[in-house]
């Protein structure tokens, strides 16, 4: 009997340190909207100083002075196809790769980098480097799913120079 009480004692702690954790972490996890909108790829408009749309992005750290992201010769696609930014109006483009405000460009292009055989190093990479600030401007404009038709109606914002929703990272 008292084994019994034990368990279900121990069942019921369980249980309850289970639900307080849960509480708490979702008191401290950062605040983000909920549902199917929220997860999934920002998309990123930008514009940059040359025209870049070919060349290999990565991303430096803050000093500019080591890639820490780069990709591997198979992850360059975006649904298929090379993951080139979309261009949109304006001279803007519609990120399809992944870049941050520390984005840099190689002086390889997408097709040249996707037939390496290996994933060249990260000082290989820095040695090819094209331009440590190639970025004029850069927004968040949210959750790329939120969007019924992302192009058209980014086109629209741009055109309407109303910037107002979205979030400026550069």
């Amino acid at each position: 009997m008292k084994k019994i009480l034990c368990i279900v004692f121990a069942i019921i702690i369980t249980t309850l340190t289970s639900c307080n954790n849960t509480v708490k972490q979702e008191k401290n996890a950062p605040q983000v909207s909920t549902g199917i909108a929220s997860t999934g790829p920002d998309a990123i408009i930008y514009q940059t100083k040359a025209d870049y749309n070919i060349l290999v992005p990565v991303v430096l750290n803050d000093d500019k002075t080591k890639i820490v992201s780069y990709p591997a010769p198979g992850d360059l696609k975006y649904k298929g196809k090379p993951a080139i930014p979309t261009i949109l109006e304006g001279g803007y483009l519609l990120d399809n790769r992944g870049i941050t405000e520390n984005v840099a460009f190689l002086d390889v292009t997408y097709e040249e980098y996707m037939a390496l055989a290996k994933t060249p190093s990260a000082e290989e990479l820095m040695s090819k480097i094209l331009d440590k600030d190639p970025l004029i401007l850069m927004y968040n404009c949210g959750k790329r799913k939120l969007f019924k038709d992302e192009v058209k109606e980014l086109n629209t914002y741009i055109l309407d120079n109303n910037f107002s929703k979205f979030t400026k990272l550069k």
